[in-house]
């Protein structure tokens, strides 16, 4: 039972396990100020897990752009098509979900967080608009934040190709 409960990454420095932080504060509260400005919703749920890769873990290839991106916008695809398909029911919610997991595989833009998108999709029920705001345009506005984000803390990201 021991070694279940030890941990699995190696310790990290208190200053850049803040920096993580700010960097999440910095983030949503950007985008959330923005969505103000533009009058229309630009955060949704997932993006909070979202910085948890592109804050604490920059260097996976979870966290790079197109992972993000890409990921957001391919689930959400997905639970909108099932959602005008099939009716507001677990199973279907189930089968996004799962769909939304293979295909991010296949295309190779794996994002954790993105995996939610379908239970939010099938939860709130929106239209194809959900697909631009706030899923492409706060995606994409995570990103550049944390590009900028990482510059200004001398933090590599995004990952060069190899």
């Amino acid at each position: 039972m021991r070694r279940y409960l030890a941990p699995h990454l190696p310790a990290t420095p208190l200053t850049r396990s803040l920096l993580a932080g700010l960097g999440a504060v910095l983030a949503v509260g950007l985008v959330g100020g923005l969505s103000l400005q533009v009058g229309t919703p630009l955060l949704m749920a997932p993006f909070g897990a979202s910085c948890v890769l592109l804050f604490s873990v920059p260097g996976s290839p979870l966290s790079q752009p197109m992972h993000v991106v890409g990921g957001h916008l391919l689930s959400t695809l997905v639970a909108l098509t099932l959602r005008l398909a099939l009716p507001n029911e677990w199973w279907a919610v189930a089968l996004a979900v799962g769909l939304a997991i293979a295909l991010m595989a296949a295309f190779r833009v794996t994002h954790p967080p993105a995996g939610a998108d379908p239970i939010v999709v099938f939860a709130a029920d929106p239209g194809f608009s959900y697909l631009l705001t706030p899923v492409l345009a706060g995606s994409v506005s995570m990103v550049l934040i944390a590009v900028l984000y990482h510059r200004l803390t001398r933090t590599p990201y995004p990952m060069k190709p190899a």
